[in-house]
Formats: C-alpha cells, structure tokens, sequence
C-alpha cells in the first residue's frame, strides 16, 4: 500500500499565502519582457516571471484570443470602427481629429474636380501648344507616294512622323529670304502642296537617269559587236579548204569527265516488304497455282500468258499498245557496210529456234514453279527461276491497269490458243493424272488432332513437311482474324503426332525429323502457346514418374516419344539460361531420371547413355554441373569392369558394386572386338533391342562404352575450368586406370581411355576438399581490452551530415508535435471550462429567478390569505 499523503497544515498555508502576497507586493522582482507580437503557446528563452505566473499569463491570452473568438461564433451583428486612428493608442485626440478633417476635405475635393477642365493649364505636344497648331485638314494620299522601295525624303518623312512642327519652323526659317517682300505667310495646305510637286519631281528626274542608262549601254553593246568582227582572226577559204581541220586532242581531265559520265548510277533497291505482304503474296501464289492444278485436272489447257509476257521497260507507258512482233532494227555488217533494218535468213531461224524454245521453257517453267513452293522452308526465300519473278510482275501492278491488263492476256491467251496445236486425248488424260497425283497447294487448318491426321495419312515425310509449311502459309495469322489460334493449336497437335510417330513399330524417326523446322516456325511465332504446351508435356511426365515411385520405389527410363520431346525442347528453347520456364524442368526431369531409374538391362544402359547426351547439350553452353550425369557414367564406366573384389572408388545408385545387373557391358568374347566398327548409338535400341547372339551383344556393348567414353571426354573438356574438377573426376580416373582392361579393347577405346586420362592428370590441384575438424580450435584469448570513445553521450556518432540534419529535423518535429498537441488539449479544457461556466451561471440565475417568484407568490398568496380572513371577521 502507498502512503498517505501528508495534511499540510494551517501555519503552512498561512506562510505560503504571506509568502506569495510578499513577492506579488515587491516590483524589483517582477521581470516584464516585452514582445512585437504575442503568439499563443509560443515559449520564449527569456520569459521568466514569479511562480504562477507563467499559467496566469496563458490564460490570459486564451480570454483575449480564443474566448473572444467563442463568444462571436455564429454572431453577424459586429460593429467595427473603421475611423482613422481609432485603435492607435500612440495617437493624441486632436491629432486624430485634424487628420480626419483634412481626409474629408482631400475626398470630397476630389469628388468635384474629376470633370472640371475649366482650368488655366496649357497642353502640349513636343513642347509645342495644341491651341495654336493648325488642324490636318488635307491628308496625303497614298498613290502619291514614291515607288521607290523605303525611299522617302527627309521633309515627307518628318511631316508624318515627326509631328509637323519641325517641317513648318523649318520651311518658315528657310523662306524668310524668299518671302521678306511678301508680308502674308504660306498656309499649311500649300506647304503640302509644294511638298507633293517635289516628291513627284524627284520622281521623274530618277526615271529619266534610268532611261539614259540603259540607251548608253545599248549604245555600247552594238559598238562592242563592230569592234569583236576585227579582233578575230579570219583565215582566207582558199587555206582552209586546202588544209584538213584538226581537232584538238581532249585533255586527261576532259576524258575523265566524259568517262564518269557514261559509268553506271546507283540504282534505287526495292522497298522491303512487311511480313503481312509476304504472307499474302505466298498464298496468292499457292492459290493460283493450285487453281492450275484443278484446271489440268479437269483436262483444260493451262493459260501462258505468264510465259509469253515481254519485258516491259521503265519508260513504258503501258496505255494498251501492243505490238505483234519486236520492231527494233537489227545492226550487221555486211560487205565492209553496215546494213541496218535487214534480216538475214539466219536471223529468222534464230527467231523460229527462240519461239519453239520459249514454248519448251513454258512448260518446264510451271513444273520449276511448283518445285520452287515445294522447297521453300522461309516465307524470304529469293526466286530464282524465271516464271516466279514473272508472278512478281504481275502481283506488283497497279491497280487502275487491272481491267486493262486482263483485257489484254485474255487477247493474248485467245491468239496462244489459236496458234498452238491441241493437245491428244492420250496427252490430256496423262497430264490429269499428273495434276492428281500432285499435292494440294492450299490446305485448310485441321481443328482437331484426327483431322491432322488425316491429312498427313498415307504421306511420305517430306510431303508431310511441304503439307504443313503451305498449311502455315495458307492461315497466317495477319491474313485473317481466327488463324491465330488454328496455328496455335495446330503447334499442340503437330507435337502429338510426333510423340505419336515415336512410339510406332518400327518408330518413324525420319518423319521427326522432317516436321521439327515446321515445329520450330510454330514455336517462333507463338512463343507463349509453345511454352505452355511444352509445360504440359513435362509437367504430365514429371507426375506420372513420382506416382508411380511412390508405389513402387522405383520406375522404368523414359520412352522414346519423351526422349524426342526433350531433344525437341532443347532444339526450340535456349538452354543456357540462369532458370527458363521450360527448360529448366526438362533438366530437372533428366536429373531425376538418371537417379531413380535402375539399370537393369542393355536397354536400359541404352535409354541412360542417350539421356546424358541430352544433358551435355543442355549444359554445353551454360557449363553448369550436373554431379547425375558425373555419377551415371561412372557407373556406366563400372559396368564394364570385370574384377570387382577391390576397388578404390565408390558405386552411388542406380547403380549396384556387385551382384546382379553389375557386369553388363563385360564382353562374353574378346575376339568380337576384332570384328567390331564404331557408329553412332541407335535411338531406336531405346524402345526395341533385337541382339540375336553373342557377337550382336559385344557389338552393342562396344557401342555402349564407346559412346560412354565420348561423354566422358566431352565433360572433362566442359567442367576442366572448375576448381574441383581433379577431385570429382578421381573415381573415374582410378576406374580407368587401375579396374578398367583396355589391352583386349578396340583402338578407338584406347584412344579414348588415353585421351581423359590425360586431360584429368593435366588439370591442377588448386585446393583440398573441404572437411570437418575432428575437435573445436581454442579461439586467442584477448588481453587487451578495446576502448571506445565517447564525447556525446545520447548522441549517435559517425552518421552524416544530412542524416545528422534529418534526425534533428524529425526531433524537431517530434517535439512541436507534441506542443501543438498539448496547447490543443489545453485550448479544449478551457473552453470546456468556459462552456461549464455559462451552464453554471444560467442555471444560478434561473434558480433565482425561479426563487424570486415563489417568494412573490407566496407573499401573494399570503395577502390574498390575511385579505380572506379579514373579510370572514
């Protein structure tokens, strides 16, 4: 429990009461500081008074301020008093009294002369009076003015600009001689009179200079001419006709002028095309070609007026003239002259072979058109042949010319008809069987995965590719609004067929191969829906392999279809990314695969050595680690060890040291290594491994460890750079060297088996493995102590000079806060005070008021009683 407070008692308070009354009765300590201007809650440094008196002022200061504002809130019936001097208390009465009166007579002094001009003040202009200029009565006009361009004299100038009373001071002090027998002067009219004559005066004096100007200089010109005739020396006829006129030779700078002269310009380039006018070209071309197949289908003769055109020059007018055979004369020599406009009978025949040639070339010129759209895997490809650039032409007309244009090849075509011989019915049923047997060259986009199916049935693999390149062409996203998203779900579907194609028996690896570049224009066009079907692809395959690890333990190697879907993401997304949304689960995919997938067959070694070739390209360029694809050729490497009683490295699963499944690649018979030649790995061995005896095995083994070895030199080459590189391939080193017999093995496996071992000893030993020490070291013991100085306690040290500045800014701010608030707080218990006080004092006064009337009524009632009872008696 705390204590109680202490009862001050009666002789305290009467000595405080004296106390405080003693020093309020003492003026020598008062201190009174004076302010300009007296701010509410303002601290001063130096307002220091007698206790209490501080409170007292502040309170103050609130009825001055605050409660008078309080007390005319909501009122609108102030009267201020705006009378000069009023509230200035250093002013004297009579001071005030005369300022004012002297204000009034200023005001209303000046209410009556704002439109008196009855005044004696003189206007002037330039020093001049207005009262005894004359008035413009004339102006001049503007067709008198001089013609001459900002030529204007002097007089007329300052007569219009300069006011005028300079020109007739100056006119009267210049003619004073003139005029001293005539006693009237010249009025202001005449004076502008004169002035006009002279202007036009000077006018006339400058055309009459200009025009004897020009008749001496004609004058001169047929002098000159008379004079030329005898300065030129003539030679008599008879030499000249008797001497041959030489020519002079032309100088070197002469020559070479005439030579840049005839020199080939630059010509202009052709505008480049917008990939939309690519697209559209493309499939016009496909349309019309497809649109002659139908023809020859249906037994019609194909049109050659794409053949037959001639080549129009830039100069052609192209207004409908044509010509029914080339006018141009031809140039020979003949008998030491030249004969000009005559044709030989050579030259006729030369015509004849060209017609029967140009009609050949016609035909082999369609056939050459339709290889070209064929073979062409890009939409930029150049046209080489003669009959696609013919195509060009013709796309590139102008519009206004179309009807011109088909007018004329619908001639051209009627007069080809009617000069070539028909063709057999034996001719026309082989060319329709042709057409038939022809491609499509315009194809719709197939809207599910059995309609690409059905498109692609029955087709070779590259008419497959040549099928889906015309498709793309055909549905470019920029020819109509709903091709985008046909292409990309044709990209979904093309992905599934492939899958598809890898996993027939036999599997159609040539048909992969084919349609990935059209897989990768898809790819590059969409790449968003690629990546999310690619997602799918991987995401499905990762879920399938956990689940059936989590019932099993263990799972089989991927299948063929999944190891070309990963070939596939490598070919179509970067690799060498830090993380990409595909290929880096594609990676993880491999890892986990190369980890949990147990080697138990050849099959098996096959489907493992194709997945590490697929890592060492995903990591190739980026150079990052991957210690399952170190670890599963080691144990490939560990398979084919024949001894395996005492070994010098460890064997990490999927991989077993001994037992069974740990002698797969040993060879049953050394002598089939004589008969053994290195290839490639099968990818097929990865779904169907047919080995038939002995031999077939040793080959295939062979094969395993040889392609094991070149991966195993390809990751010494790309990881060398690492700092541990001599410590992680150590295991694999003593395997090669000490367990691994390469005596018995062919000379490309020894070659191999030399070539790491040489690059693993070649790299340095930068450090030592990093290991745990067996006991904790004993920490220095610290004997001298660390001292700190400190010259500001409370003070943060070794900030800045702005953050120093920020922190005393915040500290500031902080702290008038903090005042503003309790001044608030304060403002609001006074007039809460002020408020109750009102209540207090309204309600006393209605208590007495309330009293006062009882107290009048009883002393009515009262007499009222005593006036009763008198009435009674």
């Amino acid at each position: 429990m705390g204590k109680a407070p202490k009862k001050r008692s009666l002789a305290d308070k009467v000595r405080k009461t004296k106390t405080s009354a003693e020093i309020k009765n003492n003026p020598f300590e008062v201190k009174i500081n004076r302010k300009k201007f007296d701010v509410l809650g303002r601290k001063s440094k130096h307002d220091v008074g007698l206790p209490g008196v501080s409170r007292s002022k502040a309170i103050n200061k609130r009825k001055e301020t605050l409660l008078k504002e309080y007390k005319q809130k909501n009122k609108s019936n102030k009267l201020i008093d705006r009378r000069f001097g009023e509230y200035d208390t250093k002013m004297a009465p009579e001071d005030k009294i005369l300022k004012r009166f002297a204000m009034e007579r200023q005001r209303v002094h000046d209410k009556k002369d704002v439109y008196n001009l009855n005044e004696e003040e003189e206007l002037t202009h330039y020093g001049q009076s207005l009262a005894e200029m004359e008035k413009f009565n004339d102006l001049v006009n503007s067709d008198d003015e001089s013609e001459e361009k900002g030529l204007l004299s002097a007089e007329l100038t300052a007569s219009h600009f300069g006011g005028g009373g300079g020109l007739l001071r100056k006119k009267a002090s210049g003619d004073q001689q003139e005029e001293e027998g005539s006693q009237r002067a010249k009025s202001r009219q005449e004076l502008i009179e004169e002035l006009i004559q002279k202007s036009k005066q000077e006018k006339r004096e400058r055309q009459v200079q200009k025009e004897e100007a020009q008749e001496l200089t004609e004058k001169l010109d047929q002098e000159w001419k008379s004079i030329q005739a005898l300065m030129v020396k003539k030679t008599p006829k008879g030499e000249s006709a008797d001497k041959p006129e030489e020519k002079p030779k032309p100088e070197e700078y002469d020559m070479m002028v005439r030579e840049l002269g005839f020199e080939m310009k630059a010509q202009p380039s052709e505008k480049m095309k917008t990939p939309e006018e690519l697209a559209r070209e493309a499939r016009e071309k496909l349309q019309k070609l497809e649109s002659d197949r139908l023809r020859r289908m249906m037994g019609e003769e194909v049109g050659d007026g794409a053949q037959s055109q001639i080549h129009i020059s830039a100069d052609d007018l192209n207004d409908g003239f044509i010509l029914d055979k080339e006018d141009k004369k031809t140039l020979s020599y003949q008998d030491g002259k030249w004969n000009i406009g005559e044709e030989s009978e050579g030259d006729k025949e030369d015509e004849e072979d060209d017609e029967e040639e140009e009609g050949e070339a016609g035909d082999e010129e369609e056939e050459s058109e339709a290889e070209e759209v064929e073979e062409e895997e890009e939409e930029e490809e150049d046209e080489d042949e003669e009959g696609s650039g013919d195509e060009e032409e013709e796309e590139d007309g102008h519009s206004d010319l179309e009807s011109e244009q088909e007018s004329e090849d619908e001639e051209r075509q009627d007069e080809n008809t009617s000069a070539k011989p028909t063709l057999s019915k034996e001719e026309v049923k082989a060319q329709q069987e042709a057409a038939k047997a022809e491609l499509p060259y315009t194809f719709t986009a197939p809207e599910s995965y059995s309609d690409l199916k059905d498109l692609l049935h029955g087709h070779t693999p590259e008419n497959q590719r040549i099928i889906l390149a015309r498709t793309q062409k055909c549905n470019h996203p920029s020819l109509a609004v709903g091709n985008k998203l046909k292409l990309q779900k044709l990209f979904g579907f093309l992905l599934e067929y492939i899958g598809e194609v890898a996993t027939r028996s036999p599997p159609e690896l040539t048909t992969t191969d084919k349609l990935i570049p059209e897989l990768y224009t898809l790819c590059q066009m969409f790449p968003d829906a690629a990546c999310k079907a690619m997602q799918t692809i991987l995401g499905d395959a990762a879920h399938s392999m956990e689940e059936v690890l989590e019932v099993k333990g263990h799972t089989g190697f991927p299948t063929l279809d999944m190891l070309v879907y990963l070939k596939v993401t490598a070919l179509l997304f970067p690799t060498s990314d830090f993380r990409h949304p595909v290929t880096t689960p594609a990676l993880l995919y491999i890892s986990q695969a190369l980890t949990k997938c147990p080697v138990r067959s050849l099959q098996d070694v096959t489907s493992g050595l194709v997945l590490c070739c697929l890592a060492v390209e995903y990591v190739s360029f980026s150079k990052r680690f991957l210690p399952e694809l170190v670890n599963f050729l080691a144990g490939t490497l560990h398979q084919a060890v024949e001894d395996k009683t005492s070994l010098g490295y460890t064997v990490v699963p999927p991989f077993r040291q001994s037992g069974k499944c740990s002698d797969l690649l040993v060879l049953s018979d050394s002598e089939s290594c004589k008969s053994w030649s290195k290839k490639g790995l099968p990818l097929s061995a990865t779904q169907h491994l047919e080995l038939n005896g002995d031999v077939d095995r040793d080959h295939h083994r062979l094969t395993c460890l040889s392609t094991c070895l070149d991966l195993v030199k390809r990751c010494c080459l790309l990881y060398k750079d690492l700092l541990s590189f001599s410590h992680i391939f150590q295991p694999i080193r003593t395997l090669l060297s000490k367990h691994l017999s390469v005596q018995t093995l062919p000379e490309p496996l020894q070659e191999l088996h030399r070539e790491i071992l040489e690059i693993i000893s070649s790299a340095p030993v930068t450090h030592n493995p990093l290991v745990l020490d067996k006991k904790k070291p004993i920490p220095l013991k610290l004997l001298t102590p660390k001292i700190v100085e400190v010259l500001d306690y409370g003070k943060k040290r070794g900030s800045t000079r702005e953050e120093r500045e920020k922190e005393r800014l915040k500290h500031k701010y902080k702290k008038e806060f903090k005042g503003a608030l309790r001044e608030i707080r304060k403002d609001s218990r006074f007039l809460a005070r002020e408020k109750l006080n009102e209540v207090m004092n309204r309600d006393a006064e209605r208590k007495r008021k309330v009293k006062e009337l009882f107290g009048s009524l009883a002393t009515q009632e009262g007499e009222w009683k005593a006036l009763k009872r008198k009435k009674k008696k």
